[in-house]
């Protein structure tokens, strides 16, 4: 079984806001396979995709700082292992709709992703990071994530959610090195990174 696991804040208020695309990508994926999410042994929502390779869609309902404890109670609850969990979280350091998948690594300054490394106790977490923009860097960067896409970002979001879904489901049959291999851009490769970080 995999474990994929959607980060966002629980809660209307908080409904289509920057940091909340992990939840999207989540919904998204359980649209396509037809399932819904319902309770859990943990604090979080779960929708089970079943077939040859079950998944296992995860929405915390902890706070995006207290991440970490539903999912891995989840994933010690279901026997599945870190190398077979992917974690779909906002990056401000992005250009907005970018996406980046890593193997490993930091947190990368992501408190919901630094939950979820720090309460597994390793940093051999595949993760796929969807940018959001950084917006004007006069702005607090908390009111940032919490605030909803500009008219002008809608478009670009849905596109990039789209494709985080289908990257997450590449996951799934490839594993994360296909992911990287075809969502990373060739641009990034010359960048500084999260991997030693």
């Amino acid at each position: 079984m995999k474990l994929v696991a959607g980060l966002g804040n629980p809660g209307a208020k908080y409904r289509g806001t920057r940091h909340n695309v992990g939840f999207e990508v989540a919904d998204r994926l359980a649209g396509r396979h037809g399932v819904t999410f319902e309770a859990s042994p943990a604090e979080a929502l779960v929708a089970r995709i079943r077939g040859a390779q079950p998944v296992l869609l995860v929405k915390p309902l902890a706070f995006m700082n207290l991440s970490g404890r539903p999912v891995v109670q989840l994933a010690h609850y279901f026997r599945v292992e870190p190398a077979d969990v992917l974690v779909l979280v906002d990056d401000v350091n992005l250009p907005l709709g970018q996406l980046r998948a890593r193997a490993r690594g930091s947190e990368g300054g992501h408190n919901g992703l630094r939950s979820v490394l720090e309460t597994f106790g390793t940093r051999e977490i595949a993760r796929l990071r969807i940018g959001v923009g950084r917006g004007d860097p006069r702005r607090d960067l908390a009111d940032h994530v919490l605030a909803r896409f500009d008219a002008d970002e809608r478009e670009p979001v849905q596109e990039a959610l789209e494709r985080a879904a289908d990257a997450a489901e590449l996951f799934v049959a490839d594993g994360i090195e296909r992911v990287m291999n075809r969502y990373n851009r060739k641009a990034d490769t010359a960048e500084p990174d999260d991997e030693n970080g």
